[in-house]
């Protein structure tokens, strides 16, 4: 008897139905399991034949083939333990009845039995909703993720017995909702607050610039003055994430494999913070077995690289096509994977080996050589693609000693708050667009026009600083950004200004 059970695999961050077909024949006994299965898959032959007995269920004495559809991708990891095991339950005739071809099985089986979680489950059981599929049972441990999907019914079990007494209707399984508007009213705000820096004031108001247009940021400056600091306070004021970023924030983390068991929905935007020795298959992802790196599990949120120059040159040169275009494929003999990037990448350097150079203070004890080797390590184009290059400088004593609090992070996040509510409104006709960083061409020709004035400016600018057209379209989002954190329908001439000094730094150093 040939049995059909659908499960689902997973293509970056995205699902597809995977039909596992087994066939029950009479011959000598065998286990085989085709359709490109890799060695997790194939070790769930033990998996399934232990745990089928220590269910004290009977595991069928005959040749057994199971086929993974569609057969041309290759599958990969245990979550296929479950299926497999349920498909041979129904060709043994152990299984009756045609109800299990309502649901989507998910799940990896430990030998007595019991159920383990899986990564991805979210992006899985989100493919299941598109599919028409409105029956899910997977681990327990998995239950709060899937629940997320509201057009899918979710019911987790422990272990293989509650699911047959489930189907055999001795014990049903209770079905797990969660409120995705209870999540967000829950979204924790504690963290580090912008009224503990101490001056900083022009450093502070970049940030908010970047965090309410989702802008690159580099912060150059002599050691202790603040940069890192500034940077861990960043979360503070960034907007909070709509449904569908959390979304995507939590469907990669959970093909990560780092969502809390007790996290259905990650509802804050990720702050990472890799240390310098990080390879460049742990930044931008990939792998013998592709998995996403950091900079896709910073996806609508920050990625923050401190002391810039010690990163390998190489790591950082293969972020230059992922800030582009805000994805990271990675391609392999088998398929080729795409995961989501669009991040802020917030980066902090010191201007020297010593990093005293351009010091008011303190001299610099670097040769023009030293100095020239240590900022070369950060190429042009990579430069190009940071929207504000800013310069810490170090606090004064009188500053550093005030009693006076600056504005707390919650102040300024009303403003990028609103700022965002602009963008999200000009850009509600367009999907997969959310802030203006994210603008295309044709977007920033269409809402950052310039008046006679700006354009005469913008101009002598391009001419003298002699910037690329990337530099050109990056200082027209970053004067939209201000615009709008000004309340301004159009971009006036001090909005210009101020995006464009942001852009001269690199001109003093490099």
């Amino acid at each position: 008897m040939i049995a059909k059970i659908k499960s689902c695999g997973l293509l970056g961050i995205d699902g597809y139905i995977v039909e596992v077909e087994t066939d029950i024949s009479n011959g000598m006994p065998a286990f085989d399991v085709v359709g490109l299965p890799d060695a997790a898959v194939k070790e769930s032959r033990e998996r399934v034949r232990s745990a089928m007995k220590n269910s004290e269920l009977t595991f069928p004495q005959k040749r057994i083939t199971v086929n993974l559809a569609p057969a041309h991708i290759r599958k990969e990891g245990p979550f296929y333990d479950l299926p497999i095991c349920l498909g041979l339950l129904r060709s043994s005739g152990q299984l009756p009845g045609e109800e299990p071809d309502e649901y989507l099985f998910l799940g990896e089986l430990s030998l007595n039995g019991t159920l383990r979680p899986v990564t991805g489950a979210l992006p899985m059981v989100l493919c299941a909703a598109q599919a028409g599929i409105k029956k899910v049972i997977l681990p327990q441990e998995n239950a709060l993720e899937a629940a997320v999907v509201t057009d899918v019914e979710v019911y987790p079990a422990r272990t293989l017995g509650q699911i047959m007494a489930h189907f055999l209707s001795i014990e049903r399984l209770k079905r797990v909702t969660v409120k995705v508007e209870d999540i967000f009213q829950k979204q924790a705000t504690e963290g580090p607050d912008f009224s503990d820096v101490r001056g900083q004031e022009s450093v502070k108001r970049a940030l908010e610039v970047a965090a309410a247009g989702g802008h690159n940021v580099l912060l150059i400056g002599s050691p202790g003055s603040g940069k890192t600091m500034l940077a861990q306070r960043l979360p503070g004021i960034l907007p909070q994430t709509t449904l569908a970023e959390a979304l995507e924030i939590t469907k990669v983390h959970s093909i990560a494999g780092l969502l809390p068991s007790d996290t259905s929905l990650i509802t804050t935007r990720p702050f990472r913070s890799p240390h310098h020795t990080i390879s460049a298959v742990g930044l931008s992802g990939g792998g013998q077995i592709p998995r996403p790196g950091e900079v896709s599990l910073s996806h609508n949120g920050v990625l923050f690289l401190d002391e810039l120059p010690e990163f390998n040159k190489n790591a950082l040169e293969v972020l230059r096509q992922p800030l582009e275009d805000g994805v990271v494929t990675i391609s392999r003999v088998s398929a080729t994977l795409t995961y989501p990037c669009r991040t802020m990448l917030v980066a902090a350097m010191n201007p020297c080996k010593c990093g005293y150079h351009g010091d008011p203070t303190r001299p610099c004890s670097c040769s023009d050589a030293q100095i020239h080797q240590y900022l070369s390590k950060i190429s042009g184009p990579l430069l190009d693609r940071i929207d504000l290059h800013v310069e810490v400088l170090a606090v004064p004593y009188q500053e550093l000693n005030s009693k006076t609090k600056g504005e707390t992070s919650a102040v300024i996040r009303e403003r990028v708050n609103e700022a965002r509510r602009r963008q999200a409104m000009r850009f509600k006709d367009t999907p997969n667009i959310f802030c203006n960083a994210q603008m295309t061409t044709p977007m920033t020709d269409k809402f950052c026009a310039l008046g006679e004035t700006e354009s005469q400016l913008m101009q002598s600018v391009f001419d003298s600083m002699g910037l690329s057209a990337r530099a050109h379209n990056r200082i027209l989002k970053v004067a939209r950004t201000i615009a709008d954190l000004a309340d301004s329908e159009t971009i006036l001439t001090e909005h210009l200004a101020e995006a464009i000094q942001y852009r001269s730094l690199d001109r003093k150093y490099w």
